[in-house]
């Protein structure tokens, strides 16, 4: 259904509910920007007025049939899909809510082992059994990625009745894999499947990046709107195109999980993010494409790293040579306030917004500061073995225990070097990208406390912090 892309009825009916100048008797208590912190007015002045709760005129998240309704049908039309819903718990409610809708305890559902911690918060919370498809290593890369179609076609067959098939694409860095073919021989057996594409919201946009996973067939399909998107952060997007699928279902859960006093502001920037997204020209994104080669040929000007570019050319890599980290060399472009969105042990990940990019000068200086800086470092050996790739080399595995065993478990607390063997009462989980590296009810290896230990010496950030002095396993 053809709509007009021009329209952003949820902004436009906060503007002119602002523009009113109402009186506030009601919640949230800044009372339209009128009562807040003297210290910070100017800098929420602008946005509070538009933080508004469901007055007349302004619809229900929960039930929408008014503005919110009319600008997640703009999201649906724009995004070709049959039903679009409005997330204002980023991409993890998107995840919780189309993986409640599909299982329940004791079904199975084949994941991709690699996936965001939210995918595994919502099969604990299903009590569901999870078949777990391994990644594959890219050794180029040195980083796992997808799982590959023979993988996931062994899964499928041998669990036939599995309600659905998880996977993450693209992953990180933009990479992709061949999707359709695993919808097209998941769809044989009637079985859905569900894709958190958090990083391609943007994929719909021009025949240079990658077909979105909507476009392939999948069934629901989870995007974070203010990842790649102009939108706030926690705006996203949850997409419903099949019959394998209740959309009601769907609804249910995302009122049970989402806020029931959702963020006006979050809504509206969805609202405006679609209407960016909708009125790139071919000419926009021709301009951003010369900016992404503009810059990745500037992050080129250093020994110490080569720059790559993933499926997705918003997607700028800097892979770092031998005796360094990825982490070593966003410290250092952190000292120019310039932050990347992501560093691992042998990578910096940079993303390109939706729009050129203007601040060459700053840049070049941070190359050149970085060049000097690294020009007299000694080379060494740091984690050049590919640890991980040895951490999954069965294809399709699953849980030493079952979620339901696991409640009826007690716990406690070992030191990580007495770990192996035991059974993980809690994921442990770098962050970014928020990939659980151990996960709940997996049994613990040597393999594991090895890379655990590398990280921690090399300062990644863990989740739980507390990491170091000790892991929580089952009894």
């Amino acid at each position: 259904m053809q709509r007009d892309q021009s329209k952003t009825p949820l902004y436009t009916q906060l503007k002119q509910f602002k523009n009113q100048k109402p009186l506030s008797f009601h919640v949230p208590g800044h009372k339209n920007g009128r009562i807040f912190a003297p210290n910070a007015c100017q800098d929420f002045q602008e946005i509070l007025p538009l933080d508004l709760t469901e007055l007349s005129g302004l619809d229900d998240l929960h039930a929408p049939n008014g503005v919110i309704q009319s600008a997640e049908e703009l999201a649906s039309a724009f995004f070709r899909v049959d039903y679009t819903h409005f997330l204002i718990g980023g991409s993890t409610a998107g995840n919780l809510a189309m993986i409640l809708s599909v299982c329940s305890s004791g079904d199975k559902v084949i994941v991709q082992r690699n996936s965001h911690k939210s995918i595994f918060n919502a099969l604990e919370l299903s009590g569901a059994l999870p078949v777990f498809v391994a990644p594959e290593f890219d050794r180029e890369a040195r980083r796992l990625t997808a799982p590959n179609t023979a993988t996931v076609q062994t899964a499928l067959d041998n669990h036939p009745d599995a309600k659905a098939l998880v996977l993450t694409y693209p992953d990180y860095f933009g990479k992709t894999f061949p999707l359709h073919e695993m919808i097209s021989r998941a769809h044989a057996r009637q079985i859905p499947v569900l894709i958190d594409e958090a990083h391609g919201v943007h994929f719909s946009l021009h025949k240079d990046l990658p077909a979105s996973a909507v476009a392939l067939g999948a069934d629901a399909v989870v995007q974070s709107a203010h990842k790649m998107a102009p939108a706030m952060t926690m705006g996203a997007y949850l997409h419903v195109q099949s019959a394998h699928l209740s959309n009601a279902a769907i609804q249910y859960y995302l009122q049970m999980i989402q806020s029931s006093s959702p963020s006006y502001p979050v809504m509206a920037s969805l609202d405006l993010a679609r209407f960016f997204l909708a009125d790139l020209t071919n000419d926009d994104w021709d301009d951003i494409h010369t900016s992404c080669y503009h810059v990745k040929q500037l992050l080129a000007e250093s020994s110490h790293w080569e720059v790559a570019s993933g499926d997705d050319p918003l997607k700028l890599i800097l892979q770092a040579k031998r005796g360094l980290t990825g982490y070593q060399i966003a410290q250092l472009f952190e000292q120019f306030d310039i932050y990347p969105e992501l560093a691992t042990h042998k990578q910096v990940l940079f993303i390109h917004g939706l729009a050129p990019f203007t601040d060459y000068e700053r840049l070049n200086n941070a190359i050149n500061y970085i060049n000097a800086e690294l020009k007299n470092t000694a080379s060494h050996d740091i984690m050049e073995k590919d640890e991980i790739d040895n951490l999954m080399t069965e294809r399709v595995t699953e849980l030493a225990i079952d979620y339901a065993a696991m409640k009826q478990r007690s716990t406690q607390t070992v030191p990580l070097s007495q770990a192996s063997g035991c059974i993980a009462a809690e994921p442990i989980t770098p962050y970014p990208p928020g990939i659980p590296f151990i996960l709940k009810g997996t049994r613990i290896t040597h393999g594991h406390i090895h890379v655990l230990y590398q990280l921690l010496q090399q300062g990644v950030h863990l989740q739980p912090q507390t990491i170091d002095k000790g892991i929580s396993v089952f009894h």
